[in-house]
């Protein structure tokens, strides 16, 4: 008995359109790619549910024929490719002929379309794969593509869209990618009814980038030049104080195709060594023109990984233009004083309240606090256990604000009887970063990064339950802050947590918000980034399984904004204040990351390390 049979062309090619039409976003890209080889200047994209009711991409190209037109929704018909060697050099940004059939197979689709020689337009009517109607009607030249009920023949992929939010927000960023690369082409785009984005065409890339990045970072971007070989890079890198948390604001184009890859990732990291913290990321545009004949664009059906023949020269090429930018920034910058970050002197851009926080060292001896869960000291010449490095090692800032007293404090374990780091002898610091102290028989290498991260954390914890509004620092002119379209929605959800955190933050309308008061403890700290980051770790942890995780993890990301940094000189009253809060806390031994704050070794560790016993 035969139990292999050939599936029935509508559900093969279901089947096939899985692998194309992953979510709405992945239409409109395919359609914007096909508008774009069609040679048009003007391109609109309307959207309506964020595509589960309509996806429409019209277009001013040159438009088919009708005998084009009906060969289009043809699987594998294309006039992009004739032979075998055409496809090891692929210049257009489709080439497969899979688009509109597979878009056509899971949608109640249309298309009209008219070429310059045609006196009338050709309409082609399909739902679920299947043709309804092919019809003479007017249209300009072009083409206009609607795919209505995307899905609604495969409710298992319905279902699994999201959110009318979260699909527009990637429809967003598939329409910013592409808008970037062709910056003399117009794009707008519309959703239920509204304009989301308008960019015009114009010849200056330039202003295109910032359009899409945001208007603040005008004078923070530096031109990345450099060619070797027939290989040549070009674009823009953002200044290192504009670094984000994730790569989602790296965009790469291979011979004006927008693409992910990881090896250029790297690369641009290489670049920037000694300019970033690890776990932060710069803001770059990278255009990449390589010879097409050395560059794999057939390798995944969504079409954004490359394989490059000559990987680690093209690697090289990209560590280079941005080693170059540096150059040429230093260069420009020789004989100068150096200019600011428009947000970096928040004392000169937005003054605070006239009260001012006392610095730790001027405080009072804090009272101890209750130790819940206190970690024992690990063996001589060890750290204590930790998680994984923080991503954000290394950055912070000055202590500002003591951890308030906790009063009627309670018995401490054994350890801190006594205070364990308050009794430390501070004897100075090593590379500006870790913090040398002596105890009884001990010896103690303190992170001060870490202990203040520590330290911060506790206190906007502290703070969030307490709703101390006296522990506030108010603008007295508020800053706004404009986030992309998919950190926005993101943003808006985790308002009132932020507020309980000690912020005062509105939602000004469309991507901007207006911050009008920080916890105190961060009032020294640039605000824009901070809240930017924010937003991006609510977005990207979105799917979360509960709003604890998300306010856990912006605590901790707001700990290592105000916390000081890795490299920092400190005085020796800054040392022992940093010391005596450190012993004021809860977990003293572990950063809210997880990483140890102190190493410790003891006298007979020492003396047997040296051979003084045996």
């Amino acid at each position: 008995m035969v139990s292999i049979r050939v599936l029935p062309e509508i559900l093969s090619n279901q089947i096939a359109a899985g692998e194309v039409v992953e979510r709405p976003a992945s239409v409109v890209k395919e359609l914007l790619e096909n508008a774009i080889d069609a040679k048009s200047d003007r391109i609109h994209v309307e959207i309506e549910q964020g595509g589960r009711s309509l996806i429409r991409v019209a277009d001013n190209g040159q438009g088919m024929g009708h005998d084009d037109a009906l060969l289009a929704i043809e699987r594998y018909a294309t006039s992009k490719i004739l032979s075998e060697a055409d496809l090891s050099s692929i210049r257009s940004l489709g080439f497969r002929g899979e688009a509109l059939p597979s878009i056509a197979a899971v949608s109640k689709f249309s298309m009209v379309t008219r070429n310059a020689a045609s006196d009338a337009g050709t309409e082609i009517i399909v739902e679920g794969g299947k043709i309804r109607a092919v019809n003479q009607t007017g249209a300009p030249p072009g083409t206009m593509v609607s795919a209505r009920q995307l899905f609604f023949n495969t409710p298992a992929r319905r279902k699994f869209l999201k959110t009318v939010t979260t699909e527009m927000g990637h429809i967003s960023e598939i329409v910013s990618c592409i808008a970037l690369a062709r910056s003399d082409i117009s794009f707008r785009l519309i959703h239920n009814s509204k304009t989301v984005k308008d960019w015009p065409g114009s010849e200056d890339a330039f202003e295109r980038v910032v359009d899409v990045l945001g208007s603040d970072l005008r004078s923070l971007l530096y031109p990345l030049d450099h060619e070797t070989g027939a290989t040549r890079i070009s674009g823009w890198i953002a200044d290192p104080s504009a670094s984000r948390s994730s790569t989602n604001r790296i965009y790469m184009y291979v011979n004006g195709r927008f693409v992910r890859d990881r090896s250029i990732i790297y690369a641009l990291a290489e670049g920037c060594r000694g300019r970033l913290m690890k776990g932060r990321f710069p803001m770059a545009v990278l255009f990449l023109e390589i010879p097409h004949s050395e560059v794999d664009v057939n390798v995944h059906p969504a079409k954004q990984e490359v394989r490059f023949f000559k990987q680690r020269q093209v690697v090289e090429a990209v560590r280079r233009a941005v080693e170059n930018a540096w150059q040429q920034q230093r260069n420009r910058a020789a004989g100068r004083k150096p200019v600011p970050h428009p947000k970096a002197s928040q004392a000169e851009l937005f003054k605070q309240s006239s009260q001012k926080v006392q610095p730790p060292w001027e405080s009072p001896d804090f009272q101890a606090r209750p130790a819940s869960a206190q970690a024992s000291i690990s063996e001589p010449g060890r750290a204590y256990p930790a998680a994984a490095e923080s991503s954000h090692a290394g950055k912070c800032g000055m202590p500002t604000v003591e951890t308030p007293r906790r009063p009627d404090p309670q018995p401490r374990a054994e350890l801190f009887s006594h205070g364990y780091f308050s009794e430390a002898v501070v004897l100075g610091q090593f590379r500006n970063t870790y913090i040398i102290c002596e105890k009884s028989d001990e010896l103690l290498l303190v992170d001060q990064h870490a202990a203040h991260e520590r330290i911060v954390y506790e206190r906007l914890s502290l703070f969030r339950k307490s709703h101390d509004t006296a522990a506030m620092q108010r603008l007295l002119m508020p800053e706004t802050v404009e986030l992309k379209y998919r950190e926005a929605p993101a943003l808006g959800q985790l308002l009132p947590e932020l507020n309980a955190m000690g912020f005062e933050i509105e939602h000004f309308g469309g991507e901007t918000f207006v911050v009008k008061a920080v916890p105190d403890v961060l009032a020294e700290q640039e605000i824009a980034p901070l809240v930017t980051d924010l937003a991006e770790t609510a977005e990207n942890l979105g799917a979360a399984p509960d709003m604890a995780r998300l306010v856990d993890q912006c605590l901790i990301l707001m700990a290592c904004h105000g916390a000081i940094r890795a490299g920092q000189a400190l005085s020796e009253k800054e040392m022992t204040a940093l010391l005596k809060q450190l012993d004021a806390c809860d977990n003293p031994f572990h950063c809210p990351h997880g990483r140890p704050t102190l190493i410790r070794w003891s006298v007979p560790y020492l003396e047997k390390n040296f051979r003084r016993t045996v």
